[in-house]
């Protein structure tokens, strides 16, 4: 403890510091007025699509997420941005008070908290304790060995993850930088990132897949795909995490592999994606295009192994 700074005044922060100022200093600005003092939207906590999911009452200071649960005063909704304790969040708020926070911040400096928030994904100062033997990862065909190699599995604790599969991810240099959760059902969100993170600015797998002596790399859109094509014996893979190609992943692949595999899926969304992104990447990117509705964590180790195999033949032979 450091005397007085360390002393946090709870009922004074949630009484002085206004969530709507609070928003803004994340960069919250697509809420939409819906009545009084009253606002809604995409939530900033979980990342979420649904347009209506976040409610925000201005009047009485709270705000409550309907898709991801969250909920409460300036300070939980802090915490859970910054995934940090109730205190933590009450000292930052209160040293705001004083011009030295987000909250508080002017605008340049506001829209300079934001601009960088978008363009790093700083490490994690945690690791979370998963259980790798869960049944929903036998269910999609992956087996224990690839589940312990990658660090998935259920997370029973509490947080943002809590109830999901967590997957890890890392960035270009091996750091943990993020946990996407995958519902184990079918709950909303299937997919859960946390709130700042830049998928954008990572690929799934690439920092094992270029200290690998391979010069091709398979691309696929999702993280089981990404799994799935490892087990099948194939570890030189990446995942985009979506079915878009953003500039600084483009730059990953190009910087490091010669040749490039996409293998995305075989819906319309992948066929546009594969079309998109091969003229992007040519001439260092070989197509392979997949059956309609197929894709790859959905095939067999063999039948994966068949098609990888003869894009290599087809590589070789031109």
């Amino acid at each position: 403890m450091n005397g007085m700074r360390d002393w946090v005044n709870f009922s004074e922060v949630k009484k002085r510091v206004k969530l709507d100022r609070v928003l803004r200093s994340y960069g919250v600005n697509w809420l939409r007025p819906s009545g009084g003092q009253q606002y809604r939207g995409r939530c900033p906590i979980h990342q979420g699509q649904g347009p209506e999911a976040f409610h925000a009452d201005l009047g009485r200071n709270v705000f409550h997420c309907f898709a991801c649960g969250a909920g409460g005063n300036v300070l939980d909704f802090v915490a859970a941005m910054e995934g940090c304790s109730m205190r933590e969040a009450a000292l930052r708020l209160q040293g705001s008070q004083d011009g030295a926070g987000a909250a508080w911040a002017s605008e340049p400096e506001r829209s300079k908290l934001v601009t960088k928030k978008r363009r790093v994904n700083p490490p994690l100062g945690f690791s979370l304790d998963l259980d790798d033997a869960h049944p929903y990862l036998a269910g999609r065909g992956m087996d224990a060995a690839t589940a312990s190699y990658f660090g998935v599995g259920y997370c029973g604790g509490r947080g943002l993850m809590s109830g999901r599969i967590a997957i890890p991810i890392h960035d270009a240099d091996g750091r943990l930088v993020a946990y996407c959760g995958r519902a184990v059902d079918s709950g909303d969100p299937r997919y859960r990132f946390p709130a700042g993170f830049q998928k954008s600015q990572v690929l799934f797998n690439y920092h094992r897949a270029q200290a690998a002596s391979d010069d091709r790399v398979v691309v696929v859109e999702g993280f089981f795909d990404c799994m799935r094509v490892h087990q099948a014996g194939f570890s030189c893979v990446v995942a985009m995490m979506g079915a878009c190609l953003s500039r600084a992943q483009k730059d990953l692949l190009a910087g490091r592999f010669s040749s490039i595999v996409l293998l995305l899926d075989g819906d319309e969304t992948g066929r546009r994606a594969t079309a998109q992104i091969a003229n992007d990447l040519a001439p260092a990117c070989s197509v392979t295009l997949l059956p309609p509705d197929t894709q790859p964590d959905q095939m067999t180790a063999e039948q994966i192994r068949q098609v990888l195999t003869k894009v290599e033949r087809r590589t070789a032979i031109n």
